[in-house]
């Protein structure tokens, strides 16, 4: 056998030299920076904020933007990056996807040119944390019924509302909120959704992380509350309203989830395989056994079918011809296989598997965060759905 045996397909052959060196370092960082930590984060319930100017220093904040500081990277490379870092755990590629495809996102599509140029340099250099302000405890799923109202009065907005599972908030800088805004002034004006930049030291802005949790433990989600938030006029993001502004921004998180998905499916494969190889009953390692290798084959081909997934997406993406439908077919199958991948690599760890020792455990529990933030299972089928038959059955 000649090169990594987790590479059934010899998908190293699809990549270019430029993309495996963008792996290949993120791999080493996370390698030096995550793997001998992270156990203890994930005891602690702790996010470790001295890992951001590392992510920024390598370019990963952001990478897939263009221009004020950002990296400026091909889809597959975000991708891969990704991977690498949901590889050493979901909450720190959740990171990256709140602070770059959520937060940076928002401001480089729907911002003025005065936004982009104060925030995203200063986000994609690591000195100031963004998160991203649309769901509420009643408004899931359905952003639509979202109750955060935003009123134009004089030359102010003042913001009023609550908001739930908003990753990084109590750590962030800055927040893109997203709400109801209404000019009381304009005639005819309706309430419309639209973004915000609000500063979290603003008056009336406060958020809570949510504890205890058990799973994303070295990351944070907050309750936030917005009591009469008032704002500039100009804090208001002024392109695409409606519920157009968030969702693409969900695409561009979504994406990086189906390649994230990968890297915590390959890492809980690569610690099944070692142990099997290691860990000997009845006087044979556990690799010799039939069970244990069907085991160990059931997940390197849903490693490699994962992988090759989000390898088609990226193409599709870098090629401009990615579809919103494609990205759910991405985020459903990979984070579904992912778990299942985790969780049969835990039984191959035996009893073992229960302790932070090992990484896939810790994944499947992390998984059952990812598979439920930004669409969960239940709405991916029904994106699909409606593409397979042309009929709306979300109501």
């Amino acid at each position: 056998m000649t090169g990594d045996p987790l590479d059934l397909l010899g998908l190293d052959d699809e990549l270019s030299p430029t993309e495996q060196e963008t792996r290949d370092r993120v791999r080493a960082l996370v390698d030096e920076h995550v793997r001998p930590h992270v156990a203890r984060w994930f005891a602690d319930g702790v996010f470790p904020l001295d890992l951001v100017p590392r992510l920024a220093e390598a370019g990963l904040l952001g990478m897939h933007l263009h221009g004020h500081g950002c990296a400026g990277r091909s889809a597959v490379e975000y991708g891969l990056a990704m991977a690498e870092l949901e590889a050493g755990d979901s909450g720190i590629r959740t990171f990256v996807s709140v602070q770059g495809s959520l937060a940076m996102t928002a401001i480089a599509k729907h911002g003025s040119p005065a936004q982009r140029e104060r925030w995203l340099p200063r986000m994609a250099a690591g000195g100031t944390i963004g998160c991203f302000a649309l769901t509420e405890p009643g408004a899931g799923s359905d952003p639509a019924s979202m109750t955060t109202t935003a009123t134009r009065v004089g030359d102010e907005w003042v913001l009023s509302g609550r908001k739930r599972w908003i990753g990084l908030a109590s750590i962030a800088d800055v927040a893109v909120v997203w709400a109801k805004a209404h000019d009381p002034a304009a005639p005819g004006d309706r309430p419309r959704v639209r973004g915000f930049i609000v500063p979290t030291t603003t008056p009336g802005f406060a958020a809570t992380p949510i504890e205890p949790k058990l799973s994303l433990r070295a990351s944070v989600q907050c309750d936030v509350v917005l009591d009469d938030v008032r704002l500039p006029a100009d804090a208001i993001l002024p392109e695409h309203p409606g519920l157009a502004g968030p969702f693409a921004c969900l695409a561009e998180a979504r994406y990086g989830i189906a390649w994230g998905a990968t890297g915590a499916a390959r890492d809980s494969l690569d610690a099944a395989l070692r142990h099997a190889g290691e860990r000997e009953q009845f006087g044979r390692p556990l690799a010799a056994f039939q069970l244990t290798q069907a085991k160990l084959v059931d997940m390197a081909l849903e490693v490699s079918r994962a992988q090759l997934l989000a390898l088609r997406l990226g193409r599709l993406k870098d090629a401009g011809r990615l579809e919103p439908h494609q990205i759910s077919a991405g985020k459903l199958a990979n984070v579904r296989s992912a778990i299942e991948v985790a969780r049969t690599a835990r039984t191959v760890l035996g009893g073992d598997g229960i302790t932070l020792e090992h990484s896939p455990m810790r994944h499947a529990a992390n998984l059952e965060s990812v598979r439920t933030y930004e669409g969960t299972d239940e709405v991916h089928t029904l994106i699909l759905g409606r593409h397979l038959t042309g009929h709306q059955a979300f109501r």
